[in-house]
């Protein structure tokens, strides 16, 4: 039994353990099949923890069971299934999240990194990653401010049941189509994921033009992002026409190597490797100050 969860990085395919967990399985695909988790937000990413998603709200505090449009207000949230015992063992497990009852609603999550045994008989496994694991690395790098929010929105945009055994209780009016999103559903006050494509811009335009278009706008995000963290002052800023920029350095390479190699243009002025702030790594790419735009 597998959905494909669509993501704005691509595509997820999680193989769930329906026989294990039927009643988390089964309110997750009802849910799907409402199309509920439509436009839902990872709304927090912890780099090598866990990314969350499935609250509508994109708050990380809304998001209901299946079970209440089947049994009412009090069936909002559904106890943990809690045997057979399954671990956060694997990298790529899917769990719903506790909401400190020991119940469940709609929102789950996926391990970015495998034994995570700190979650274990807190949040229910219900299934597992078999396809997209680029996804979860992307994911994995998201820029993301001091709540853990992705300062670039990422989003599940369509979810594709291949296989369910569960019957669809005839209560529930299943769409016939995707919805297509609102204004109110998909502001953000981030960088919204509709800002990176404008449809009506490549109408025309060859694979490589398309391509070229899409880079630009990734870039322009990636802009926006280092001027909300502070790197930028100005998303639109570019360094003067003597200064160099240098990318896709070696992590253990230094200001004193790239001066050695650069040097033999003429002057430098000053040369410099950005890095993290907190951690002072790398962060691979320099700024190479020459005395003349010439050099």
């Amino acid at each position: 039994m597998a959905v494909v969860l669509e993501t704005t990085l691509g595509d997820i395919t999680v193989d769930l353990y329906h026989e294990e967990r039927p009643v988390a399985c089964k309110n997750f695909l009802l849910l799907c099949q409402m199309k509920y988790y439509n436009f839902c937000l990872f709304h927090s990413i912890q780099t090598n923890f866990i990314a969350q998603t499935g609250d509508p709200t994109g708050t990380g505090r809304g998001g209901e069971s299946i079970y209440q449009q089947l049994y009412g207000e009090q069936a909002k949230y559904f106890d943990m299934e809690k045997k057979p015992l399954i671990k956060h063992r694997k990298r790529g497990a899917i769990s719903m999240v506790n909401n400190t009852n020991n119940q469940h609603g709609s929102q789950f999550f996926f391990t970015l990194v495998p034994n995570l045994d700190s979650l274990d008989g807190v949040h229910t496994v219900f299934g597992e990653t078999v396809d997209g694991w680029d996804v979860l690395d992307k994911i994995n790098i998201a820029v993301v401010g001091h709540d853990f929010r992705p300062y670039h929105d990422i989003r599940i945009i369509h979810t594709v049941i291949l296989s369910n055994p569960f019957e669809v209780p005839a209560v529930l009016d299943i769409p016939d189509r995707s919805p297509s999103p609102t204004i109110e559903r998909v502001k953000s006050s981030m960088i919204g994921f509709d800002e990176l494509f404008e449809e009506d811009r490549i109408q025309g335009k060859t694979d490589d033009e398309i391509k070229e278009y899409i880079e630009e706008k990734e870039a322009q995000a990636r802009a926006q992002i280092l001027e909300l963290i502070g790197d930028l002052p100005e998303a639109d800023m570019k360094p003067p026409e003597n200064v160099l920029f240098v990318c896709k350095l070696n992590p253990v390479t230094t200001d004193e190597d790239l001066e050695t190699i650069f040097s033999r243009f003429g002057e430098i002025l000053s040369c410099e490797i950005v890095r993290d702030k907190k951690t002072g790594d790398s962060l691979c790419y320099a700024f190479i100050e020459y005395e003349t735009e010439e050099d």
